[in-house]
């Protein structure tokens, strides 16, 4: 009980504090939804898919990459409060309370969960736009995707949060590994052609099976879509895995920060 509320108190505390500012609202949503009507409308031209026949233009192509990419800056925008959180204070009244310290994560990521899924949701509801025409099952998996995918990325970002003292270098992390991994995961360009080194790092990304995923949900059926992507099952086996690994380091970072009282 004590596990269930503490959770469900920090995680209504993280939809209350994002909705109260306005800038991240706006930051977490507008901004990809920006970057993808530029490098869409600027890459059209130039663009030949290597997969669904070349018959899709980038817009089309960038989308799936788009929602991962709002998965990816509410993620990081909400486990920014953790710096917040210890610089004034309620973190080290949090981790006094008589609760498990993967109570405080799981609030904390199913927090952020929460928020970057109602945001990606927002724009799979524009997919005709761009010539993705979804049923409802194909947009309840693909919402169901997105809950999986995000838990992964929030847990990921705080577990750089919680060892960062400064949202300077948060910012400067995000910057060299958060998002080159949304880079490298097939969402602004196909792995078909590219360099076998960046191939290599493109496998061994956990990201590119999330981004496979989404793709093989939001063309059920088209085999020519899914050309030189993995199983639907493999990609969704490694993300569950990511997620569950990146919560599993988390509440380890949380229970030893507890210990030593940093």
């Amino acid at each position: 009980m004590n596990l269930a509320l503490a959770s469900y108190t920090l995680w209504w505390r993280e939809q209350v504090r994002f909705f109260r500012q306005g800038s991240r609202v706006f930051g977490a949503f507008v901004q990809p939804l920006m970057f993808w009507a530029l490098f869409g409308s600027g890459l059209r031209a130039s663009f030949h898919a290597p997969v669904g026949g070349g018959r899709i233009g980038y817009l089309e192509y960038f989308f799936p990459g788009t929602v991962v990419m709002i998965l990816l800056f509410t993620a990081i925008f909400s486990t920014i409060s953790v710096i917040e959180d210890r610089r004034e204070g309620f973190l080290q009244g949090v981790l006094v309370a008589p609760v498990p310290r993967s109570a405080v994560v799981l609030g904390k990521v199913m927090g952020g969960t929460t928020l970057a899924v109602l945001q990606g949701t927002l724009l799979l509801a524009l997919s005709p736009l761009v010539g993705i025409h979804l049923t409802a099952i194909s947009f309840s998996e693909a919402v169901a995707l997105q809950m999986l995918v995000a838990f992964a990325l929030t847990a990921l970002s705080f577990c750089i949060a919680w060892r960062i003292e400064s949202t300077q270098g948060f910012h400067a992390i995000m910057t060299l590994f958060l998002m080159p991994l949304w880079l490298l995961s097939g969402a602004f360009f196909p792995a078909k052609g590219v360099p076998g080194w960046l191939g290599f790092l493109m496998q061994i990304n956990p990201l590119t099976y999330s981004v496979a995923a989404m793709r093989r949900i939001l063309y059920p059926g088209d085999i020519q879509q899914a050309t030189d992507l993995p199983p639907l099952g493999a990609s969704l086996a490694v993300t569950l895995a990511f997620a569950l690994a990146a919560f599993t380091v988390a509440s380890l970072l949380a229970r030893r920060r507890g210990k030593d009282g940093r």
